[in-house]
């Protein structure tokens, strides 16, 4: 993984390159540049594969060639020896070198060959053009901006503010052809509004719990094929938990780490799993108090998000990637995107078929924007590069198979995941009911504090130049009985909150932190060592 810059044109400036590259430090560990005429490439290496020679920006035998890469490629052994058929000779064992391969042979066809998560840039040294590419879930990011005479690229948005023009993303799942001075012309590899459209259904459970068991597990096992310790952000729900078992079994050197408080759910059941598993331990203890308006305003400048609640889940997931960067792990594995999949959230179930499908999909397509963006930035902010399992591409077209009622049955969420993997889980997190992580660690309310300071906060980065912090997604949609067409014209209607929204969770949350000191006051102390007891 890594942090990666371009400038493309004839005004191409050394010292804007240097400022840019320089913002995107925290992602990697070296600085490895390139300079030509019309033409500066930089990236911020965090080196996982191949540390030694795997250096950027990587140029092609030919010279012809040159590539910015971000982000790993997990297939990159089969392509190594597809490729090696087919006369390539290779100067390392990176998968950078591989992408650049496989794009040398087969073209803008590679990309249907690619399994990861990379967003890059592949230039043709003597025209100035420059091949886009972002993984189909958008877990790495990827943008552009443009001023007279120059195309500029980079991994996150505050390394392109400082120009005062426009951001804009590069989708998930698109790729195509840029230079200096046209348009840029980006079109989709990877319809995310059709996943699974054309693949019948799976109706048996036994035959849709193995496929789920077989997929999942095929892909934490791939994004374990690393020689580095393995960190897993554990917060002791189903889906954390599994990429922990799955860690514990298939790799020799692994780390957990969670955040709450000392007597919040999340920690309980965090500490019982990895004690049982005899995994080392890292937890975080925070208490309310703890999160004040410094770390409000350093998770949205390391997160640059534009939702209100995506920001109130990075402030509580900045400490998690920066304990794993002192513990000296650069390679860690989450359980995001299970929720999105396999119908972890309400509003999937109050709709039909048809409808609940549109809105998987929905969230899905938008991840790379919430979710995934806050999983890279607070990961990357501390040099630590994040794998998604959920999120392999072919996990996601086997969810998008699977009808309603085998994610939501006898009142449990995420059934098919559940019974997939009955014999693997432990009773207490088979049925341990959803908590989004913020919430359940105990934390979210106290972010929630400084919830009308966050646009004001967004927009003091430059942020919205590339868009405005804007209302919960879910919020709305909920406000419009779950119609999705009308939620979505509603959040373009009224992008933000009323004042009287924003004072009604101010009181709320006030409510909220309150209460612990009342609690104080009345309840005898416990010691800090004690556990909050697991659910019966």
């Amino acid at each position: 993984m890594c942090g990666i810059v371009l400038t493309l044109g004839p005004e191409a400036d050394p010292a804007i390159f240097r400022r840019m590259l320089g913002t995107l430090a925290p992602r990697g560990e070296v600085t490895e540049t390139r300079y030509e005429t019309g033409l500066l490439a930089g990236t911020r290496r965090l080196r996982v594969v191949d540390r030694d020679r795997a250096v950027q920006p990587w140029v092609s035998a030919d010279e012809r060639l040159l590539l910015c890469y971000n982000g790993e490629v997990f297939n990159h052994h089969e392509l190594r020896a597809e490729l090696s058929g087919l006369g390539h000779r290779f100067r390392s064992a990176s998968d950078t070198e591989v992408v650049l391969a496989a794009f040398e042979q087969w073209g803008e066809q590679m990309v249907g060959r690619l399994r990861g998560e990379y967003a890059f840039a592949v230039v043709e040294r003597a025209t100035g053009r420059a091949y886009l590419v972002r993984d189909p879930l958008g877990v790495k990011p990827l943008y552009w901006s443009r001023t007279p005479g120059c195309l500029h690229l980079a991994s996150e948005v505050k390394a392109l503010v400082r120009l005062g023009a426009p951001v804009v993303e590069v989708p998930p799942g698109h790729h195509g052809w840029v230079d200096a001075d046209r348009q840029v012309q980006l079109r989709p590899y990877v319809d995310l509004l059709s996943l699974g459209a054309n693949a019948p259904l799976v109706t048996d459970p036994d035959e849709a719990a193995r496929l789920v068991r077989t997929t999942l597990t095929d892909s934490i096992r791939i994004r374990l094929d690393t020689d580095l310790t393995v960190g897993v952000v554990l917060s002791g729900g189903l889906d954390s938990s599994l990429a922990l078992l799955h860690a514990a079994q298939l790799h020799p050197d692994c780390v957990a780490v969670t955040v709450g408080v000392p007597e919040s759910p999340d920690v309980a059941y965090a500490r019982r799993l990895a004690r049982e598993l005899g995994v080392p331990h890292e937890v975080i203890e925070l208490r309310p108090r703890d999160i004040r308006l410094p770390e409000i305003r350093e998770a949205i400048r390391i997160s640059e998000l534009t939702e209100y609640g995506d920001i109130i889940n990075a402030v509580v997931s900045v400490p998690i990637f920066r304990r794993l960067a002192e513990l000296g792990v650069k390679v860690a594995l989450t359980g995001d995107g299970s929720d999105e999949l396999f119908g972890g959230y309400p509003m999937y179930h109050e709709v039909g078929p048809e409808a609940s499908r549109r809105l998987f999909l929905h969230r899905i397509r938008n991840l790379g924007r919430t979710e995934l963006q806050r999983v890279d930035r607070t990961s990357m902010g501390f040099g630590v590069e994040t794998r998604v399992p959920f999120l392999d591409l072919a996990l996601v077209e086997l969810a998008m198979r699977l009808p309603i009622d085998m994610k939501m049955r006898d009142g449990q969420e995420k059934w098919i995941v559940r019974r997939a993997f009955a014999d693997l889980l432990p009773d207490y997190i088979r049925r341990r009911p959803k908590n989004p992580m913020s919430y359940s660690s105990g934390l979210h309310e106290r972010a929630r504090l400084y919830k009308p300071l966050f646009a004001r906060l967004h927009r003091s980065f430059g942020y919205h130049l590339l868009e405005p912090v804007r209302r919960d997604f879910d919020s709305v949609l909920m406000r419009c009985d779950n119609d999705l067409d009308a939620a979505i014209a509603a959040g373009r209607a009224r992008p933000d909150y009323t004042v009287l929204e924003h004072a009604r969770d101010l009181v709320g949350a006030a409510r909220w932190n309150a209460a612990p000191m009342v609690r104080r006051l009345v309840s005898p102390r416990r010691n800090r060592g004690d556990e909050a007891p697991l659910p019966g």
